[in-house]
């Protein structure tokens, strides 16, 4: 539980207070916020991409095991259906599905990053602008044609 200090006016019936509170000043008093449970973010991903799977599979043993509200999906199972897009689609890039909206690329990763607290601070930096441009560029437009395409000659060779 998270205890906020909330200005306003004095109730008529005095807040409980936890024992290591002292009285509250007055017109002051202990709210109680329950945190509502979030929402689970879905993550769609190649696990047949070693350079993918290597570091999905870092990020979802980390929200393993910090209880993250995380659910990672291999596009190779077919659960893209929920994504709305094609197994091309879902190959090309990272996607990540919250509040029922799917997205995709950088801004996906900066969604991913921000649920989980050892990488806030990279999400925060990615996100600043001129960062977020290069790396959208470089990811949309070297990195991920380059991962496809070696997705791709795997392919050719099953």
């Amino acid at each position: 539980m998270i205890y906020r200090i909330a200005n306003h006016a004095a109730p008529k019936t005095r807040a409980k207070l936890p024992p290591f509170l002292p009285t509250p000043l007055l017109y002051r008093f202990i709210v109680k916020e329950r945190k509502a449970m979030p929402e689970q973010t879905e993550i769609l991903y190649n696990a047949d991409c070693p350079v993918c799977n290597f570091e999905i599979s870092h990020y979802a043993d980390y929200a393993r095991k910090e209880a993250l509200p995380l659910t990672f999906k291999d596009l190779n199972r077919d659960e893209f259906a929920a994504f709305g897009i094609t197994a091309d689609q879902a190959a090309r890039r990272l996607h990540v599905l919250k509040d029922g909206k799917v997205t995709a690329g950088i801004p996906a990763f900066l969604i991913l990053w921000r649920e989980m607290p050892r990488y806030r601070w990279l999400a925060k930096l990615v996100a600043l602008p001129g960062i977020f441009q290069i790396s959208c560029f470089g990811y949309d437009y070297i990195l991920a044609p380059i991962i496809y395409r070696w997705h791709l000659r795997r392919q050719a060779r099953r």
